[in-house]
């Protein structure tokens, strides 16, 4: 399928989007690339869902990405006798190992980890940041606190540590058995929670074994800190703004956004932007003006992919969610501010070959009346960096193979198809020529460009470009390789 317009749209599926019929009408809405959210579901739940994607794809004969976001360590107090106490502004509450059940004076928070990192000043936010503690005087199994802001806490609400770098790995012992479930069911991204280094990130790749290209999601201070180093290791990034908004001033999150956008841009590596993009819509079937305005300034920064989760997972209007996205992207990308953002945003300065040949593949395509840049791609390196260049032509990326077609689904403007592996330049050319009127980009009057690197099936050798007539009458016999 081919969908008009160049942002890719995440949806994750969940109890309201788990039937072949609403999975398949997410994808004729827009959607291209499936989040399996292994926080919630059951493996058996999660592997009926892994097989309904994949019976589509081979039904719509389009390569569709799968992605598992394993959930990482949830820090969370223990429970209370009341089920819950009201915490006063000024009052003294402790956080402590102790089993007993909590009261409005303590509670247990059973990690031993967060007491052995704390310091003085550290703050402690409880309930997605509705209630703030600051740490006055801790030890090895307790942390006494000032309440900086109230309200009710209750059993088992989640704590986040912004000010210090804890000493937890990002895989948790669920996460780990996770990690080898869905590699070993066969998905193509595989999202890391809890990214705090770039270490985090190569214990889990060194795990996963080349078996799903690695995206990290950037929800906490430390990622921020370590983000160029955590962008080197990872295969792409996504913005996880939900946690990230709660770990940091909420006015600090939108200037971080587009600077990762950019840097992810710079890279040639997938960016997701994600969260609350339209929260509103799990009980609505329009969204707010403000939640509009958000996706659209996802897209216009130039990111690979927007992400829903609740509104397709577990709203009540799945389907409405992702044809929304899908609108506002193709209204955005229609904007003549669009593309002078992406002509004044581009990365400048061309390193290697293949940067000079992609950069070359734009100019042509905009500069003459060229329909589309036609990369055959082995790894998807060669599609990855036409993309960087943002061309305001469709990128159509061929590849022999099926994992590198499912991955690209993720990537700005690029339409995957397999194609037979080719030995010589013709040969690319002329099913370049092929797939190009066949997926309707160009008619016997139009020209496309084509990139390839030869040797051929060699990673990271784009090396030459050709501008073909889409009429196979011309490609003569003759033609030089």
């Amino acid at each position: 399928m081919r969908h008009l317009r160049k942002v890719k749209i995440v949806a994750t599926l969940g109890p309201a989007s788990s039937t072949y019929d609403v999975i398949k009408d997410l994808h004729q809405a827009g959607a291209d690339v499936f989040r399996l959210n292994m926080s919630h579901g059951s493996h058996a739940e999660i592997r009926d869902r892994h097989r309904i994607i994949r019976e589509i794809e081979k039904e719509l004969a389009s390569p569709i990405a799968i992605l598992a976001d394993l959930q990482g360590p949830k820090l969370r107090v223990g429970t209370f006798a009341n089920g819950q106490e009201t915490l006063i502004e000024g009052a003294s509450f402790q956080l402590d190992l102790d089993p007993r059940e909590g009261d409005v004076d303590r509670v247990c928070l059973p990690h031993r980890e967060i007491f052995s990192a704390l310091e003085v000043g550290a703050h402690l936010l409880v309930n997605d940041g509705k209630i703030r503690l600051l740490v006055e005087e801790f030890g090895t199994d307790f942390a006494k606190c000032k309440v900086i802001a109230g309200g009710v806490i209750s059993n088992h609400k989640g704590v986040n540590v912004p000010d210090v770098v804890l000493p937890l790995a990002a895989l948790s012992q669920k996460d780990l058995k996770d990690l080898e479930f869905v590699c070993e069911l066969g998905v193509d991204w595989l999202a890391l929670s809890f990214v705090q280094r770039p270490s985090d990130v190569t214990e889990a790749k060194a795990l996963i074994a080349g078996r799903a290209a690695v995206i990290s999601k950037i929800e906490k201070p430390a990622a921020i800190e370590n983000f160029d180093e955590i962008l080197t290791v990872s295969d792409g990034i996504m913005v996880a703004r939900g946690d990230l908004g709660v770990e940091l001033p909420v006015q600090n999150v939108p200037p971080m956004q587009k600077r990762m956008v950019r840097k992810c841009r710079a890279a040639a590596k997938p960016v997701i932007v994600a969260t609350q993009m339209l929260e509103s819509m799990i009980d609505s079937p329009m969204p707010t003006r403000a939640e509009v305005s958000d996706v659209a300034t996802a897209i216009y920064e130039g990111s690979d992919a927007i992400m829903l989760s609740a509104e397709s997972a577990a709203g009540s209007f799945p389907v409405e969610a992702v044809t929304t996205m899908h609108n506002v992207a193709v209204e955005v990308e229609g904007d003549p501010t669009y593309t002078e953002i992406m002509n004044s945003s581009r990365r400048r300065e061309r390193i290697t070959v293949p940067d000079g040949i992609v950069s070359a593949a734009r100019e042509i395509a905009e500069n003459a009346d060229i329909k589309a840049i036609c990369c055959f791609t082995q790894s998807g390196t060669t599609a990855l960096l036409t993309a960087r260049e943002r061309p305001s032509v469709p990128i159509l990326a061929l590849s022999p193979l099926v994992d590198t077609g499912r991955r690209l689904a993720l990537t700005w403007g690029t339409h995957c198809v397999l194609v037979e592996a080719v030995h010589r330049f013709k040969m690319a050319v002329m099913a370049a020529v092929t797939v190009a009127r066949d997926q309707g980009y160009g008619t016997a009057d139009d020209k496309i460009v084509v990139t390839a690197g030869v040797p051929f099936n060699v990673e990271g050798t784009t090396n030459i470009l050709r501008v073909a007539s889409c009429d196979e009458r011309l490609l003569s016999d003759t033609d030089s390789e």
